[in-house]
């Protein structure tokens, strides 16, 4: 059975779980209040144990403002369409959006859009790989797993977003 790692630490008022293997960082949970701990293949850690691979020193950075995209060992778990628009995700530059239309095209085909709409709500590194930075084509926030009032303030931390900065 293979071994999982897990640490919790709030920036901002969010809660981020960050789940690791051996190999990288698997998961990022957003405010996620169901996260089964106690489980016998996971071991909860402190956010600065070497199995958390630095995760917590460069999402402080980030919520700092000092850091814009970031280094870590990944272990991303998907289909290679899920991967595809995710690789696609890193390629939105810090500080700006594009629509969920503009991500279709960017995969070549608009008839992907609700596929790649749906890869990028099941994103399993949200703030890593940066599924916040789609937004609806009329300029309106829509669907995010940690919920729009996270993806508003990390719009709005990147300077995306001309909104109180975490009110």
């Amino acid at each position: 059975m293979e071994k999982y790692f897990i640490a919790s630490k709030i920036f901002n008022g969010i809660t981020l779980d960050v789940i690791s293997s051996q190999r990288g960082i698997r998961n990022v949970l957003i405010n996620s209040p169901i996260i089964k701990k106690d489980q016998p293949n996971v071991t909860k850690l402190r956010p600065d144990d070497p199995y958390m691979f630095g995760s917590f020193k460069q999402l402080e950075d980030y919520f700092e403002r000092k850091r814009k995209v970031f280094d870590l060992p990944l272990e991303i778990i998907g289909t290679d369409f899920q991967k595809r628009v995710w690789k696609e995700l890193l390629i939105i530059p810090y500080g700006e959006t594009i629509s969920y239309k503009e991500l279709a095209l960017r995969l070549g085909n608009l008839k992907t859009i609700r596929a790649a709409a749906r890869a990028n709500g099941a994103n399993p590194l949200p703030i890593i790989i940066p599924c916040h930075r789609v937004i609806g084509s009329d300029g309106k926030l829509v669907g995010y797993g940690g919920g729009l009032d996270v993806k508003e303030k990390l719009l709005q931390l990147e300077g995306s977003k001309n909104l109180e900065l975490f009110s």
